[in-house]
């Protein structure tokens, strides 16, 4: 367990997001989390918490006070903002408290408060109707990382036990996959996945299994060029920069059991080739992780589930492994240390 705390943002305060930080403070001995602060309205959560009939004693604290306080309570880092929230109704009014959350967080790992960031799901359309000028959240965390106006160029892994995997191009239409992957954005994708398999997850040699992109993997041309002339040189671009890529591979047999014990990570090329297979095998338990950061950011691998919210239906699984990934990763880089 690392001896600093995890940082976990409040998310939309009207989604899932707080009732998953209560439950998974009941769940912390049970699935082994390490400790972590919440960073929200303390009023607020303590009313999602009467609401709900969760027992969870709260306590308002400063990073130093966390990790002595997780035992007995939830340790509550205030973000500043007041929040009025009510469960699955989505209002821009409380945008400013989301994006404080968020930026505490940061703050907080890059000051050596905090071993990690994790982030409860936003509704990226509430921020907007508040001006938010980010595309999204990964992209907003990038630009928290920047260095002289410079951000890093973050990459989306899907985690699970059983299975690490990438899209190289993500929430485009699936007509224009074809046209926006390039060897360059391959290769570029291939080295910050091998980059933080050894950092964050102390991977020394990392193995990457690239998809094809068509059926068969081309066939040899006759179902699509793409493959041998985009993704076949990406392959072999990567293994000269030292890193041990292998493919393109046919997508339809790369994801079961036999064929994931070939490879520390999947590279695939467009969204759902990436997402369907892991949400198959660990639809509850995934983890979005952002590697590329110069911090750790985890994160559940669902959204705010406004439907739901505040109904005592939503389940912590995906959280809690995000939680436990978060604290496995500080150990394997040593940020979690006092």
């Amino acid at each position: 367990m690392p001896e600093r705390p995890l940082a976990l943002t409040q998310g939309d305060p009207a989604g899932i997001g707080p009732e998953l930080a209560l439950r998974a403070w009941l769940l912390r001995h049970e699935r082994a989390l390490p400790a972590f602060a919440y960073l929200g309205d303390i009023t607020h959560l303590a009313a999602v918490a009467r609401r709900l009939d969760l027992a969870v004693p709260l306590e308002s604290s400063d990073w130093d006070g966390v990790t002595s306080r997780f035992s007995r309570a939830l340790p509550v880092v205030g973000h500043g903002h007041a929040v009025e929230a009510a469960s699955g109704s989505p209002d821009p009014r409380w945008a400013a408290s989301t994006i404080a959350s968020i930026e505490q967080a940061v703050a907080a790992v890059r000051r050596g408060q905090a071993a990690a960031v994790v982030t409860n799901p936003i509704a990226k359309a509430v921020l907007y109707a508040a001006g938010f000028a980010h595309p999204g959240h990964t992209e907003f965390l990038a630009q928290l990382a920047a260095v002289d106006g410079v951000a890093p160029r973050p990459v989306m892994m899907l985690w699970c036990e059983e299975l690490a995997v990438v899209p190289v191009t993500i929430h485009i239409p699936l007509r224009e996959v074809p046209l926006r992957l390039t060897q360059e954005a391959i290769v570029e994708t291939g080295r910050i996945v091998a980059s933080g398999l050894r950092s964050q997850f102390g991977i020394p040699a990392p193995r990457l299994a690239l998809s094809g992109l068509n059926p068969h993997a081309g066939e040899s041309g006759s179902i699509g060029s793409e493959d041998a002339e985009i993704i076949a040189p990406a392959v072999a671009a990567l293994r000269a920069l030292g890193i041990d890529a292998s493919g393109p591979y046919p997508a339809d047999t790369m994801f079961h059991a036999r064929a994931r014990a070939g490879y520390d990570a999947a590279l695939a090329m467009y969204h759902d080739q990436a997402l369907i297979p892991i949400k198959t095998i660990a639809f509850d338990e995934g983890v979005n992780v952002t590697l590329g950061l110069p911090f750790i950011r985890t994160s559940p691998d669902h959204g705010t589930a406004f439907d739901i919210a505040g109904r005592g239906i939503a389940r912590p699984d995906s959280l809690c492994a995000a939680l436990r990934l978060a604290g496995r990763m500080a150990d394997a880089t040593g940020s979690g240390g006092a």
